[in-house]
């Protein structure tokens, strides 16, 4: 029985019948084949990672500040306490109401109005922060 334990490697270019290491040959670019002490194994099959649409959307650093300030408003945080972009509510301790108040006060902040599955979709700063730019150039428009 053949068991591999987290060993991985990443081909950028090679030769295809180069030797990545002994017992171990690429035969072509979707297989390798793995020899340990003279025993064979069946190939291994190589694929490319397929790329996947994505969209980035960062929202304006003064939005993402806004919301951070909002964020400890709502949840009474202490004076020097991190929040950024990347902090999600439940880390900061934020529970259901919670997440309602934050959102509440962001409508009340940037004069918008959120719709309910947009404001259950908010676990972070940045979505929030994203989310209103979003609004709010959809408004403006």
């Amino acid at each position: 029985m053949a068991s591999f334990t987290s060993t991985s490697f990443c081909l950028t270019s090679f030769n295809p019948t180069k030797t990545l290491v002994p017992g171990c040959r690429i035969s072509n670019p979707g297989s390798v084949f793995v020899s340990l002490k003279g025993r064979t194994f069946p190939p291994i099959t190589l694929q490319s990672r397929v790329p996947r649409f994505q969209i980035a959307c960062a929202a304006k650093p003064e939005t993402v500040e806004k919301v951070c300030d909002i964020v400890k408003k709502q949840l009474a945080l202490p004076d020097g306490s991190a929040v950024t972009g990347e902090s999600k509510f439940s880390a900061l301790g934020a529970d259901s109401l919670d997440t309602v108040e934050i959102v509440m006060g962001l409508e009340e902040e940037f004069g918008i109005s959120v719709e309910e599955e947009s404001a259950q979709s908010i676990s972070t700063v940045q979505d929030a922060a994203d989310m209103i730019d979003k609004l709010l150039e959809s408004k403006n428009a």
